[in-house]
């Protein structure tokens, strides 16, 4: 067992020479078997070993117990020992916390304020390794989720991830080297131990070496997850910006997303699955989503961009429609004319390029206004059937630097105009119009 530990760590380069290592003792087997594994390889490793012991405080002599018991073995090992009380539940009362939660958090904590400029060492084994794969499962996860525990992270390492339990504890007990027990890791209290006393044993019935076989699985997809990884962080290199992703479009889906995430995390924002299906959406597609806040996503179908909107980008401006000129955003106009309809295929001819629109003038139920887009927007087109969402079309046809400054028309029954998507079939001309209503957009620049 000690030269597949060995094997392990330099795979991993977990350790170098010269290297301070403090071992996460809490006096189980895991850790009892870390601490004893990396004192036989110290010296082919050049590295030195101290404890450090986290008394939870949360078993009362049970806990005063394992803190006697972590310290009396260093003394008899000539390891430099230092232990740590922690109020658990107090810190999750104030936080709102589990137990089991603020108890890893407290744990890291001084594991992190303890070991500066040092390795910390701690004794995640195979088993705690496809237990978390199968609570990572059953509450939803990535690729990342299913690779199981990081051997390294930082400068925390688990140099036991490729030993079993059982190894574990056969090797302690072929050194007569005893450990104590957490009276807690019995019972089925926690989610984990349901896994680890229930799911885990049910595994074993299909196939006995369940967990040995979890190492080499986990390693091939430790191994695929990595080098994913690695071509995310060649196209974060090559394409990003600030908060900019441009030509990423052309990826595979999986870099796609990874890309979008890394922006999100870096930014200290929260993603989801959904989310991450929404944002890759709409770099294909281009759209707009909102992540929190003011803070928004933005792509043109082509590259896509966090940035902030602040609130006034959001209010209604509306105008009673004049004929002439109407100017609600800065540098464009919508100009309206009304032409006499004598012929509509004439007016229709001079129109063929599109260069303006035309609706029946006499169409207009009670006072028409002209507005920006506004929330809940439909529009039944010329030559459609059916209503359709204005945000949809918007999201198909117009890249998002043109979105706010869109002109529409409404009169008092719907919208009868919207800017570079076109009219409603209630005011299309027909052969009965005797007004049209041309309106085209000016540019004041």
């Amino acid at each position: 067992m000690i030269n597949k530990i060995y094997d392990f760590i330099e795979k991993t380069n977990m350790l170098a020479a010269g290297d301070m290592v403090v071992c996460g003792l809490s006096g189980g087997a895991d850790s009892v078997c870390l601490l004893l594994s990396l004192l036989s390889i110290s010296e082919k490793l050049n590295i030195s070993v101290e404890a450090l012991h986290i008394n939870h405080c949360l078993r009362g002599d049970e806990s005063d117990r394992d803190e006697h018991f972590c310290r009396e073995l260093c003394t008899r090992l000539g390891v430099s020992f230092t232990a740590v009380s922690c109020n658990v539940r107090d810190f999750a009362d104030k936080n709102g916390l589990s137990t089991e939660e603020a108890a890893r958090k407290l744990r890291y904590a001084e594991f992190a304020a303890y070991s500066k400029g040092k390795k910390l060492a701690t004794a995640h084994n195979a088993n705690d390794n496809i237990e978390t794969v199968i609570l990572n499962l059953t509450r939803g996860t990535a690729l990342k989720g299913l690779a199981g525990i990081p051997p390294v992270r930082d400068n925390i390492i688990r140099p036991l991830l490729v030993c079993t339990r059982a190894e574990i504890e056969q090797y302690l007990s072929s050194l007569g080297q005893e450990w104590v027990t957490d009276s807690t890791n019995l019972c089925d209290d926690y989610t984990r131990n349901k896994i680890r006393h229930g799911i885990i044993p049910l595994l074993e019935e299909i196939n006995p070496s369940v967990v040995e076989t979890s190492v080499r699985s986990l390693s091939a997809v430790r191994d695929e997850e990595r080098f994913i990884e690695d071509e995310v962080a060649a196209t974060l290199k090559e394409c990003r910006k600030g908060n900019k992703l441009s030509g990423i479009s052309g990826c595979a889906e999986v870099i796609r997303k990874r890309c979008i995430a890394r922006l999100l995390s870096d930014n200290a924002l929260p993603y989801s699955y959904k989310r991450l299906q929404q944002a890759d959406d709409i770099l294909l597609k281009g759209g707009k989503i909102n992540i929190s806040g003011k803070l928004y996503l933005v792509s043109d179908g082509h590259s896509i961009e966090l940035i902030s909107i602040s609130d006034k980008e959001h209010q209604t401006v509306k105008k009673l429609l004049q004929i002439g000129k109407n100017s609600i955003f800065p540098g464009k106009s919508l100009v309206c004319e009304i032409l006499e309809c004598d012929d509509l295929t004439k007016i229709e001819s001079v129109n063929k390029k599109l260069t303006f629109y035309m609706l029946d003038y006499d169409k207009i139920i009670g006072r028409a206004v002209v507005r920006n887009r506004v929330f809940g927007d439909k529009i039944m087109l010329k030559g459609r059937s059916f209503t359709s969402s204005v945000k949809k079309l918007i999201n198909e046809n117009i890249p998002p630097a043109q979105r706010d400054t869109l002109h529409f028309i409404e009169d008092d029954e719907s919208t009868i105009f919207a800017e570079n998507i076109g009219i409603s079939q209630r005011v299309a001309p027909d052969e009965s119009t005797k007004r049209i209503l041309r309106i085209y957009v000016e540019s004041m620049n």
